[in-house]
């Protein structure tokens, strides 16, 4: 019997970023379906009506379930595949995994991706123009109080989670990794946090984002350097 995984997702969102690890950690097979979520493609807004990446389709038997949005996804991934589990082993880590993950998916995303990646990234790939230079340093300024917020956490644990690798290091890791692609994360000024985000840099579940590259959007320098 065939069981197969397709990934519709967008290379520099975060979201998918996640998912993207999760599956490499897991090491799950999954293929890949890049998608220009922003032109609302008929058959993306099938599988999802929100239009929003990712859609984890799974097929098996001639019958597909669909999987929309991180959090759905990942906690689908933890419940199908719990090897290795990356949502915590005793309910205080996955109570504090599980508040981390909503950090970045609500806090850190309006404070910091909805500034930073709205200037830099969607204004191109929409065409809306030049990015606004108070928004650019609005989103530098919350990104450095999140830094130092996971510096602090650094500093009491082994990872963010906990005493182990969790779901919360990813989507941190995932966030992080995009706004690296534009060079602004300040890393000489948290270097706990650069040292945690090079741990996870060097996993091979994260070789493939570092491959990713978009038209129009060139990387830092340094995106793809693991000793930066």
């Amino acid at each position: 019997m065939t069981f197969d995984r397709t990934l519709h997702h967008f290379p520099l969102d975060p979201a998918s970023r996640q998912v993207r690890l999760v599956l490499g950690e897991k090491r799950l097979p999954f293929r890949e379906m890049p998608e220009r979520y922003w032109e609302r493609r008929p058959e993306l807004t099938a599988l999802n009506p929100s239009g929003l990446t990712p859609v984890l389709v799974e097929s098996e038997a001639g019958r597909n379930l669909v999987i929309c949005e991180s959090r759905a996804i990942l906690e689908h991934l933890e419940e199908t595949a719990p090897e290795p589990g990356l949502l915590g082993r005793d309910p205080a880590e996955r109570a504090e995994t599980r508040r981390l993950l909503q950090w970045f998916d609500r806090k850190f995303d309006y404070e910091v991706n909805a500034l930073l990646l709205h200037e830099k990234m969607e204004k191109r790939l929409l065409g809306l123009g030049a990015p606004d230079l108070a928004n650019l340093r609005a989103g530098r300024e919350a990104l450095r109080s999140h830094m130092a917020y996971i510096d602090k956490l650094l500093q009491e644990r082994d990872w963010l989670g906990g005493r182990r690798l969790s779901l919360a290091d990813f989507a941190a890791a995932a966030n992080l990794s995009v706004i690296d692609y534009f060079g602004d994360v300040p890393w000489n000024d948290f270097t706990g946090v650069k040292t945690w985000y090079m741990r996870i840099k060097s996993r091979p579940c994260f070789r493939p984002l570092l491959t990713d590259r978009w038209p129009g959007l060139a990387p830092a320098a340094h995106y793809d350097d693991l000793d930066f």
